[in-house]
C-alpha cells in the first residue's frame, strides 16, 4: 500500500459525536440543563467545541480588536450555533467565573448580531443576550458558589446549559437539589465501540494515503494493535496516528503494519489519556 498525501488532524464525525449533537440540540431547544460525562479523552471537549464552532471563533474572541472582512465567517458560525463554550480555571471562584464570562458573553453577542440576516431586530433581554446555549467544560473545577451562580443565571435567562465532566459529575450535582432538579438530560459519552473504531481507522488510513482492508492480515494486525493500545480512547488514538505518520515518514515506509503501530506507541505514554 502506497503512502500518499497525509493529514491526521481533520475532524471525524463519529456516531458518538452525532449523539452529542442531538443531546445539545435538545438541551438548547428545551432550555434545560444537561450533564455530559465520560472518561478523559473520549471526545467530549472536541464534540462540544465543534458544536459551538469554537475552533473557528476562539482566535477572534480572544484577541478582540479591529474587524476584518474574513471575520464574517465567524459571525455566521456563531449566529448559527448561538452557543458559548467556556473552560474554567482549576478551582474557579465566582469572581473568576464572572470576570471571564462577562466579556466573552458580550463578544459572542456582538458576533451573533453581525451574523444575523436582520441585525436591526430587537436584542434579546436575557443576561446572555442572543446566546441560547452555554457549554461549560471541566465543570468539576467550579466551586459550589460558582455553580449556584450558573444555576441562578440559568433561571433568569431561559437558555440551555451543558456541564461537561468526568464520570461521577452527575453524583456531585445530585448533592445540589436546586441545580439537579433542573437537569433535563444526562448524556454518557463512552469510548469508541469496535464498529466506531473501524470507522475512524478507515478515515485515518485514507489520510495516510492508504485503504484499510480488515481482510488483509497486515491491516487486521495493525488495527488490532491500535485497538489494544488505545482501548477506544479517541484522544489517544489521534496521538497514536500522528506518531504513526511520523514513523512512516522517518523510515520511508509505505505500509502500515503492527511494527509501525508499536514503534509509534513507544513514543507515547500509553495509559489514561490526559
Amino acid at each position: 500500500m502506497t503512502i500518499g498525501r497525509r493529514s491526521t488532524g481533520a475532524f471525524i464525525a463519529t456516531r458518538e459525536h452525532r449523539r452529542f449533537v442531538e443531546f445539545a440540540d435538545a438541551v438548547r431547544r428545551q432550555d434545560t440543563i444537561g450533564l455530559c460525562h465520560g472518561p478523559a479523552g473520549v471526545g467530549k471537549t472536541l464534540s462540544a467545541r465543534r458544536y459551538a464552532n469554537w475552533d473557528l471563533a476562539e482566535p477572534l474572541l480572544t484577541v478582540w480588536g479591529p474587524r476584518a472582512p474574513s471575520d464574517e465567517k465567524v459571525y455566521a458560525a456563531l449566529a448559527r450555533s448561538r452557543a458559548l463554550f467556556y473552560t474554567p480555571a482549576v478551582a474557579s471562584s465566582l469572581t473568576a467565573l464572572r470576570q471571564d464570562l462577562r466579556p466573552l458573553v458580550s463578544r459572542v453577542n456582538a458576533c451573533i448580531d453581525q451574523g444575523l440576516a436582520s441585525p436591526g431586530t430587537q436584542a434579546a433581554t436575557s443576561p446572555f443576550g442572543r446566546i441560547e446555549l452555554v457549554i461549560i467544560d471541566e465543570a468539576e473545577r467550579l466551586t459550589n458558589t460558582a455553580l449556584e451562580y450558573l444555576r441562578d443565571q440559568f433561571d433568569r435567562s431561559g437558555i440551555g446549559l451543558i456541564l461537561i465532566g468526568m464520570p461521577g459529575i452527575e453524583k456531585r450535582m445530585g448533592h445540589y437539589p436546586q441545580l439537579y432538579s433542573r437537569v433535563g438530560f444526562s448524556h454518557r459519552y463512552p469510548p469508541l465501540s469496535q464498529e466506531e473504531l473501524r470507522f475512524v481507522l478507515t478515515r485515518h488510513w485514507n489520510r495516510l494515503g492508504s485503504e484499510l482492508d480488515l481482510d488483509d492480515f497486515t491491516d487486521s494486525q495493525a488495527a488490532a494493535a491500535i485497538a489494544r493500545l488505545t482501548g477506544g480512547n479517541f484522544r489517544l488514538l489521534q496521538r497514536l496516528v500522528a506518531q504513526m505518520d511520523r514513523v512512516l515518514r522517518i523510515n520511508e515506509l509505505t505500509t502500515i503494519t503492527e511494527d509501525v503501530v508499536e514503534a509509534a506507541a513507544g513514543a507515547l505514554v500509553i495509559g489514561h489519556a490526559t
